[in-house]
């Protein structure tokens, strides 16, 4: 599928690539960025009075939630519309797909919600000989660690914690012993439990029960999908064990109704890197988080989504570089130019000239748990802010007992 979204500037001008996942398993991941991209169509094809800022043209391309058409998305993006700029976000295979062509290719990118260890060493990369092209913002492994370890600690100091990952690259980054979750744990006085990866999507996890409950394994923590998680919930019953809090870090950004109202019951708590309630402003245009948030809901019908805040701030720091680079129609030149950014957006601050290794800039991550309530029938609140104190602590962490 080929969506060109036409801003005001010639085919000549500038122009920002996107690849979104419209069909596919990730589709619905790609409702942030697709809605992103039709808002700021019109705000990017006349420049502010006072500013440097180019007419800028959008394209996109359907990743089909596969790598290989990601690659080839890429490749129509470069050539056919002669993009100064990629964008992408979502999927563990997809995105670093998308940067690695666009590293092959000579062209900027810039990707998000993926920690950035998986973004660097996931594609091979040595922080001692960066990446040429290719910019990532987003949270670390540890960072997960360390707030996910805040949220046990409100249970007690010190825990046995059952790890329920897969046997993938997510799986083997966060058992990594130097620069993964669990030096970050373990340093904190926690006691991890790995039984070993599991196939995804998964069957049984009768080994992982079994494995919890011989170790004394009082809280769980995963990267589970929302499906496999309930999955590992029903058999847990089925086998009286129970958890006093499972943590995961993956889908739950994503709400699911029915799989929220299951796992409602089991005490789980997950990730925030976005909400209405966080006191960001786009680059662009001023507008809060909280507008964004209503605007999304009024315009598609369906709940705000936490990658919506990041998919803004994409096209705020591709804006940005364009808008900042010696000479915006030299590829060499934006991605320096991203290289060098330092700004704030509706993500918060980005910025590359500080980040923890280069070509990385750091998002900041508060604790969550969905709550029963408010008019969606579930809300994501905050219960743990000390890595973000920006976003206030809404409510007690609730553990299954």
């Amino acid at each position: 599928m080929v969506r060109q979204v036409d801003s005001g500037a010639g085919p000549s001008g500038l122009c920002i690539g996107a690849v979104v996942p419209r069909t596919g398993r990730l589709a619905k991941l790609g409702d942030p960025l697709s809605f992103v991209l039709d808002r700021l169509a019109p705000r990017l094809s006349q420049p502010a009075r006072g500013s440097r800022r180019r007419p800028v043209r959008l394209a996109w391309r359907d990743s089909l939630s596969d790598p290989e058409a990601a690659r080839r998305a890429v490749s129509e993006l470069v050539h056919r519309e002669r993009v100064q700029l990629v964008v992408t976000m979502a999927g563990t295979k997809v995105l670093p797909a998308v940067a690695d062509a666009c590293e092959e290719a000579g062209v900027a990118c810039v990707t998000t919600t993926f920690p950035w260890q998986a973004f660097v060493h996931g594609r091979g990369g040595d922080p001692r000989r960066p990446f040429t092209w290719t910019y990532h913002f987003a949270w670390g492994l540890d960072d997960i660690a360390a707030v996910f370890a805040e949220m046990w600690e409100q249970l007690g100091t010190q825990h046995t914690v059952g790890c329920l990952w897969n046997d993938d690259l997510q799986g083997r980054l966060l058992r990594h012993a130097e620069h993964g979750f669990v030096p970050v744990a373990a340093g904190r006085g926690h006691r991890l439990v790995d039984p070993g990866g599991y196939q995804e999507p998964a069957r049984d996890f009768t080994p992982s029960l079994d494995s919890f409950r011989e170790q004394g394994a009082d809280i769980v923590t995963s990267a589970a999908t929302a499906e496999d998680l309930a999955l590992f919930h029903r058999q847990a019953r089925e086998r009286g064990a129970r958890p006093r809090l499972i943590t995961c870090s993956r889908w739950l950004a994503y709400p699911r109704g029915s799989t929220l109202a299951e796992l409602d019951r089991a005490g789980v708590a997950t990730l925030v890197y976005w909400s209405p309630r966080h006191p960001y402003r786009s680059s662009l245009d001023g507008t809060t988080a909280a507008r964004l948030a209503e605007e999304y809901e009024q315009r598609t019908g369906n709940r705000w989504l936490q990658p919506l805040g990041l998919a803004h701030a994409l096209l705020e720091v591709a804006a940005h570089a364009l808008a900042t680079a010696d000479d915006p129609h030299d590829r060499r030149s934006v991605a320096d130019a991203v290289g060098r950014t330092r700004l704030s957006t509706t993500a918060g601050l980005l910025d590359w000239t500080s980040g923890p290794t280069p070509n990385v800039a750091l998002v900041p991550l508060a604790g969550g748990q969905w709550k029963t309530g408010g008019h969606h029938g579930h809300e994501l609140a905050v219960v743990a802010n000390s890595r973000c104190p920006d976003v206030p602590v809404e409510a007690d962490l609730t553990p299954a007992y």
